[in-house]
């Protein structure tokens, strides 16, 4: 029977009363791991909201929750929607020109901060805040001599609203009343969009349609209160509240939080998450730091290594999957399994992993198949904010490198004429806050979400296939499709390439920017005794532009045996001084490149690379950690790589 709890707190104080002695949250503290029940989540997030209605936060009001994944700005979110008032998760990296527009657009009246970075940051904008009242901190380092009557702790807030309620029960009956009276068509969360096309927008989401969409996911993968996750993920992202906050309350599973963000790799291998998800990124660099080591162990330890990998690449998705094996291959499998499988699991936290999850970009065949190859149910799926992120997910049974799976429980898709991607869902959202033109603009008149991308079902398999985003796919002047993401993310395999940006739209050739990935080529560096100070002095490296080359022109081969995709091989590259950076807008917060900003920024290159120069200087502005502003100039050299000419079928073969 389908309970029948409308909002997170109603979810909150059920979970309370059945499971009230299971762990809800960990939270890794000075080297120790603390533990809160559901029932004293629940104690905790009563006495916060009463805290919080003492200071004047009412329904409807926004609270910006701003930080790393740490159980008080949890608790924040939970009773702010105790009150019926919307949290608006903030990305904590953010400097503060960039939280200024989404603390001004959401008009929020308190603030929820986590330290004294956050603290500072928000302080430095408050003029240009006429709504906000409060600022609360977590953590208080710091922050002893600080002289502001707007600025309180959590912990005051807490202890205050506790006391408050021991004071008058009568305010417990209160409070539990409005909890249980809370609505679930109204909006529990604004969570803004990566900007990735300019300015950020407020996704509105109500409860009962992100609670609908996580109970399908929960039942999709079988997660229950023994399960447990690692809540690392940015808590502006939809993916944190998604899999960590409106599955874990469905669910009942017990949510961990790193003690920071340099601690994370640590903690995973001391939780041991049975749920987890991870960019293609974060696979990438386990994976890259993996090889580096085993680069640097013993020769009959590669020896064994490489060998047991390959029988992994051999039989390992084969048994994952169920299917049949020699008993050959089953037997030294086993062995793998204790040798290296299990101890290699056991280092990057992955051993109890029952359900995995990667989505954001495209991963590589060679990555995706090594994680499963080790025994790890590693999975695909595709979404958005304004889906409360399922779109497609892949079905155990049904897991493939090359898509991102059939459509989720209860998911309508279709695709227009030109092929872009269009849905509705469970979780979709109400509309973006304040801004009924966009609104107006994504939704179609028949009620579905345009996603922007762009992509096809196969019709033997009836999964999705992403292409890239419907506005950057292009053409050649030679009428050749040109879809930029497609090809970059190949590049991106690569474990030496760490970013490539694609130009080509309307030229007679595709040219590129590559940042290469400073761990892969500095340990290549160390072992080839090739000297460097910084990354500029790296990436202009000869022998790095030659190893970077012909990762270029192993993509045009591959391309090259893909008719619709073999015009777009990449003629001329370039390696970028700098690695491109959020902090200088030319990355989102969730680290996705911003096309049209790059172009900009760097039209002298682009220039040059369509001009037949071999060199190009460049002139380039950064902002530094402490906001400081600074230059970094550079000679560039552009490289030119082989066209292959695409190949039929017998070539092919």
């Amino acid at each position: 029977m389908q309970s029948q709890e409308k909002t997170f707190p109603q979810l909150l104080m059920r979970n309370a009363a059945l499971r009230g002695d299971r762990p809800a949250l960990r939270h890794k503290y000075l080297g120790i791991w603390q533990t809160w029940t559901w029932s004293d989540v629940a104690e905790i997030v009563r006495s916060y909201a009463q805290g919080l209605y003492d200071r004047g936060l009412r329904h409807g009001d926004t609270i910006a929750v701003i930080g790393a994944n740490r159980p008080k700005l949890y608790w924040t979110m939970m009773a702010a929607q105790c009150l019926g008032a919307i949290p608006v998760p903030v990305y904590a990296d953010s400097v503060a020109e960039e939280m200024i527009f989404v603390l001004e657009n959401a008009g929020v009246k308190m603030a929820a901060v986590q330290d004294q970075e956050q603290v500072d940051k928000v302080f430095s904008i408050m003029d240009r805040l006429p709504d906000l009242q409060w600022v609360l901190y977590d953590w208080g380092r710091g922050l002893r001599d600080y002289d502001e009557p707007r600025l309180l702790s959590i912990d005051q807030l807490i202890d205050g609203g506790r006391e408050h309620l021991d004071r008058d029960p009568q305010t417990i009956k209160q409070l539990d009343d409005m909890i249980l009276s809370g609505r679930g068509t109204e909006i529990s969360v604004i969570l803004y969009t990566s900007g990735t096309t300019g300015r950020s927008k407020g996704v509105m989401l109500s409860a009962e349609r992100c609670i609908a969409a996580a109970r399908d996911s929960v039942a999709f993968d079988k997660l229950n209160e023994n399960d447990q996750v690692l809540a690392y993920l940015p808590l502006a992202w939809v993916g944190d509240h998604y899999m960590n906050y409106a599955q874990g309350l469905v669910a009942g599973f017990c949510m961990a939080c790193p003690e920071s963000a340099d601690t994370v790799e640590q903690d995973l291998r001391e939780i041991g998450p049975t749920f987890y998800f991870a960019p293609p990124r974060v696979f990438e660099n386990l994976l890259t730091r993996v090889m580096i080591r085993m680069e640097d162990a013993s020769g009959p330890k590669r020896w064994l290594f490489h060998t047991f990998i390959e029988i992994a690449r051999r039989y390992g998705e084969k048994i994952l999957n169920g299917q049949s094996v020699p008993f050959s291959g089953s037997l030294l499998y086993a062995l793998g399994e204790i040798l290296i499988y299990g101890p290699l699991k056991n280092v990057l936290g992955f051993t109890r992993v029952r359900v995995g999850y990667t989505a954001g970009e495209a991963i590589g065949p060679e990555l995706f198949s090594f994680y499963r190859s080790l025994g790890i149910n590693l999975k695909q799926l595709y979404g958005q904010t304004e889906a409360f992120l399922y779109v497609t997910v892949q079905p155990d049974g049904e897991i493939r490198a090359d898509t991102v799976g059939p459509l989720a429980p209860h998911v309508e898709v279709k695709l227009t004429e030109s092929g872009e991607v269009l849905f509705k869902s469970p979780g979709m959202f109400v509309g973006y806050f304040r801004d009924a033109e966009k609104t107006h603009e994504t939704m179609t008149e028949d009620g579905f979400v345009r996603t922007g991308d762009a992509g096809f079902f196969e019709p033997e398999s009836g999964h999705l296939k992403i292409i890239d985003r419907a506005k950057d796919v292009g053409k050649l002047t030679s009428g050749a499709l040109f879809p930029p993401k497609y090809v970059e993310n190949k590049l991106k395999f690569f474990p030496n390439i760490k970013e490539a940006v694609l130009f080509g739209d309307g030229h007679d050739y595709v040219t590129c920017f590559i940042n290469i990935d400073l761990t892969a080529v500095g340990n290549w560096a160390e072992r080839n005794n090739v000297s460097y100070a910084s990354y500029q002095e790296l990436a202009g490296h000869p022998d790095v532009y030659a190893m970077i080359a012909d990762h270029v022109e192993d993509t045009n081969r591959i391309l090259s045996h893909e008719p619709m995709m073999a015009g777009a091989q990449i003629k001329r590259f370039l390696i970028l001084h700098k690695e491109l950076d959020a902090d200088d807008g030319e990355l989102t917060r969730t680290q996705k490149v911003r096309r049209g900003f790059i172009a900009e920024r760097y039209a002298p290159l682009i220039t040059a690379l369509y001009d037949g120069t071999q060199e190009a200087d460049i002139t380039t502005e950064v902002i530094f950690e402490d906001g400081r502003k600074g230059a970094i100039s550079a000679r560039v050299k552009i490289v030119e790589c082989e066209i292959f000419p695409l190949a039929t079928k017998e070539k092919a073969a």
